[in-house]
Formats: structure tokens, sequence, C-alpha cells
């Protein structure tokens, strides 16, 4: 999709006529998502629903050490949205205590651009220590640097933002090279023994047939998965018109989520939520599942939403909260289905339901399995 204020179609051609890189997987052991995880979320979730009989409680800690980035994607609103402290980050010790005030058995480290943050590797040696399963959102772009510091390990997969073949993807982040950077970066992490997945959002234009080329070159390189979801509609986004409603996003995915994709490509996020990508299944959002904690405090009430930050994780969970948010409720929430509100809904309700939850097992333990963290 050619979008204003973007790289022109021509800056581009050049680089997509080039002979593409040849990726071939490094390993005949197909990675799989570590069972131990299953197991932590399926334990942390029956403790807090029915022995701590909360309503409410975080699955993922959405963490951001800083939100500087290094790219300046025409989808993303953060940078502009937290202009005033683009310069500010985060301590170590302030990452540490927010993951240990949500108590979330996962961390999924966004931003901004994570691999910016100078005490990154400390961060993900301690969390690892703590045996918490981390996340790191990245483009790539400084993902070769980062490994030289960073061991591999069971509790760390590298997500990395791709939102289509070299052309499109140089496109969506404004820049040439990305595409190939991220790649290679990639790569290298493989065959360093790191778990790695990938991350792409779809909008206005998102091409199926160059999603599936895509999805197909990563799960044969040896990617742990493809996690999808639709871009948020961010007021501060720069280009508004390339955001979906909730209708046209359906009819996108279910061109991306074909019956054929679903059985070729290893995507990541759990079954139940690609149905309801296809709009086969409804949710409400549970968005408190996924706290979001930044240099301005947690946002309340979630990751896509700020309407005012607030230094205790416990309001975010409070019920007079949530009456003034979600689908049919508050207007910022008409059009989204992200997976940090709607994935957790369909890890939620498997809780409640006999075919639902033998559905999600049988993501967990195949190849579809996930549990979303942007």
């Amino acid at each position: 999709m050619i979008v204003p204020g973007s790289l022109s179609e021509n800056a581009v051609i050049d680089t997509a006529e080039q002979a593409l890189p040849v990726y071939r997987p490094t390993s005949h052991v197909r990675p799989r998502r570590p069972i131990e995880l299953a197991w932590r979320t399926f334990f942390h979730i029956s403790v807090q629903k029915f022995v701590r009989r909360r309503e409410r409680f975080p699955l993922v800690t959405m963490l951001e050490p800083l939100e500087a980035c290094n790219l300046d994607c025409a989808g993303c609103g953060r940078i502009r949205e937290y202009l005033p402290v683009l310069t500010k980050t985060l301590t170590l010790e302030q990452c540490l205590r927010a993951v240990g005030d949500s108590g979330a058995p996962i961390v999924s480290i966004a931003g901004g651009e994570p691999t910016m943050y100078k005490h990154l590797p400390e961060l993900i040696e301690e969390l690892v220590s703590r045996k918490i399963f981390i996340y790191c959102c990245t483009n790539g772009i400084l993902l070769e640097r980062v490994l030289k510091r960073i061991q591999p390990s069971k509790y760390l997969a590298w997500v990395i933002h791709l939102d289509g073949m070299e052309t499109r993807h140089d496109l969506a982040v404004n820049r040439k090279g990305v595409w190939r950077k991220a790649m290679a970066a990639s790569k290298l992490a493989i065959e360093k023994g790191h778990r790695v997945c990938s991350n792409t959002t779809l909008f206005r234009g998102s091409d199926a047939e160059d999603l599936h080329q895509l999805f197909t070159l990563v799960t044969d390189m040896g990617f742990e998965g493809v996690m999808v979801s639709a871009g948020y509609d961010f007021v501060d986004g720069p280009v508004q018109e390339m955001f979906l409603t909730r209708e046209e996003a359906i009819r996108v995915f279910r061109q991306v989520l074909t019956d054929d994709a679903l059985k070729r490509i290893r995507f990541y996020n759990n079954p139940l939520y690609l149905s309801f990508l296809r709009g086969e299944r409804d949710y409400q959002c549970t968005a408190w599942s996924n706290p979001t904690y930044t240099v301005q405090g947690w946002r309340e009430p979630c990751y896509p939403v700020a309407d005012r930050h607030t230094d205790d994780v416990d309001d975010l969970f409070r019920s007079a909260l949530w009456e003034n948010y979600g689908v049919g409720v508050n207007s910022k929430c008409a059009n989204c289905m992200m997976h940090c509100g709607f994935e957790s809904a369909s890890v939620y309700q498997a809780f409640s339901s006999v075919g639902a939850a033998a559905s999600l097992l049988n993501g967990i333990v195949g190849k579809r399995a996930g549990i979303g963290t942007s």
C-alpha cells in the first residue's frame, strides 16, 4: 500500500526487482512453543480464576522501557502520543518492579524500539532467571548487535515486525532496506538457537498473496510461528485512512486466513482467536489481561487507549473502569480486534466451555498455539 508521506512506489521498485536472498531452514528440528508455557499459563489462570476468585487479572505484562524508535511507521501513533517524553526511559529497577506488581507469567517487551534500551540485556537476563516468558518485539534493525550480549533461552522469543514481503514492508515502515536487515537478523538469531516469531499488522491495502508468501517464507526459515492482528486506529496515527473498520478487517482476514493457509502456515495465535478474526466467533474485549507499563506509568485502560496513566496496576482491574470501555460501549473500541484484548478473551472463555477448551488445547499442543503479546 502506498500511503501519504511514505516512500514512493518508484523508491522501492528497484529493490523489489532485485533477486531476493534465499533463506533456508537452518535445522531439521521444527521449533515449538515450550510446553512449559502452556502449563504455566493454564496454572496461572486456574489459580487466579478459581482459587483467588478474581474476575480480572493479568496474563501478559506489556512493558515499554522507552517510547523512542528508529522508524516512523505510518500505522503507529505511539511515538507521536509520547512525543513530550521520547527522551525518557525506565530504569531497570522500574521495569522489574512493574513486572512484579503485575504478576503475569509472560512479559512482552515493546515500545518504541526495545533494542534501543541500554539495559535490555540485563532486563532479559533477570527475567529469564525468574523463569518469566519474554517476547521481545523488534523491527530487527539493531537485533544483530543486541544478539552479541543475549544468550538463547526457552524463556525468550524475539518477535520480528514484518508487514509483508520486501516492497510492502519497506513502504509500511517508510525506509528502504529494513526488510532485508530484519530477515538477516532473524536468520542469525535462529542459527544461534534463539526462538523467533513474526508479528504482522493488517491495514487497508494489505495483500493476501504477499502475506502468504511472507508467512510461508518465515515458516520455512524456522520461525516458531506467525502472529497476526488488525491495526488499531490510533488517533495520533499519521495516515488515518489506512485503518480498517471491523467489517473490513473480517473481509481481509478471510482472504488471509484461508483453510489452506491455516494448514500450511504455522500461525502462533490460538485457533479461537483466528476464528474470531474471520468473523466466526464473537468476544468482548478483555484488554485488562494485558496491562501496559510505560515511562508515564500504567496505561488506563489498555495498550491501545490511554485516557490517563496510573501508578497502581490494580486500577486497571476495577469493574467501574470497564463499564466505560468495550465494543458497543465506547467509540474508541468500535473497530478494535487486537490480540491484546481479544485473543486473551478467547483464552478466558475457553475455561467456561468444554468445546472451546478442547479447541484451545489442540492449538496449545499443535502448531497454531499462542497467547497475544502485542
